[in-house]
């Protein structure tokens, strides 16, 4: 079933922030301030789209918003609905649609043919840097919650899962930009190379893998992720 059949009127995005409305309400600036901490890594949408959302929302009768002041101004604080509650957990209900990655570097790899070496290299360095950079970041917010729980202590059981994935994702793009890095080294030009000793060595590694890979219980990322205060 997609997501939006519960609702036709929908989107995906829209359910995450009546997922996020769910957890408490939110004004439109703190919202979208959680929306761009929590979801940037599985959800990201322009600003725009999260600040108009919960208006649309509020038309629909599944969130209410209120005025209250904010200094000399007032600002509008927006709660989810018992409609509102009914409809994202219908949604929770569905079928989750396929993942979805977006990966600039990936796309620039496949065409490297018609570039130099010097550009692919640059590009896989430019995924190796964004990758640890997230992974710092996530860690430093990972080891707020181990000092203080977090803005959601009582949510950190769910956290948790979502950080691993990310850790584990990070920790993946990193590994492979060292390993294509290496292999991009040792070759000669981009164009024409064909099935080399080194390109069979890999795809039959590939071809060798049993299905699936399981880690054990016991393995724990010693530097998890970001995650989404969700």
């Amino acid at each position: 079933m997609s997501p939006d059949s519960t609702h036709p009127a929908l989107s995906t995005t829209s359910y995450a922030i009546l997922g996020m409305l769910a957890v408490r309400p939110w004004t439109a600036y703190e919202l979208t301030q959680q929306l761009r901490r929590g979801l940037r890594h599985c959800w990201p949408k322009a600003e725009s789209v999260l600040y108009d959302e919960p208006k649309r929302l509020v038309r629909l009768g599944l969130a209410t918003a209120h005025q209250e002041p904010a200094g000399r101004r007032t600002r509008a604080v927006y709660t989810i609905t018992g409609q509102g509650r009914g409809a994202l957990t219908a949604w929770l209900a569905t079928e989750p649609g396929p993942p979805r990655f977006e990966l600039e570097t990936m796309l620039r790899l496949l065409y490297a043919d018609q570039g130099t070496r010097q550009d692919l290299l640059e590009a896989v360095q430019a995924a190796r840097a964004w990758a640890a950079g997230q992974w710092a970041d996530g860690q430093q917010q990972v080891r707020g919650y181990l000092a203080d729980g977090g803005p959601f202590p009582d949510r950190l059981h769910i956290i948790a899962l979502f950080a691993r994935f990310y850790a584990d994702l990070f920790e993946l793009i990193i590994g492979w930009a060292d390993l294509a890095e290496a292999e991009i080294q040792a070759w000669p030009r981009t164009s024409g190379l064909g099935l080399t000793e080194r390109a069979r060595s890999l795809l039959e590694e590939m071809a060798a893998r049993p299905p699936g890979h399981e880690t054990p219980e016991h393995q724990m990322p010693t530097a998890p992720a970001p995650v989404g205060d969700r």
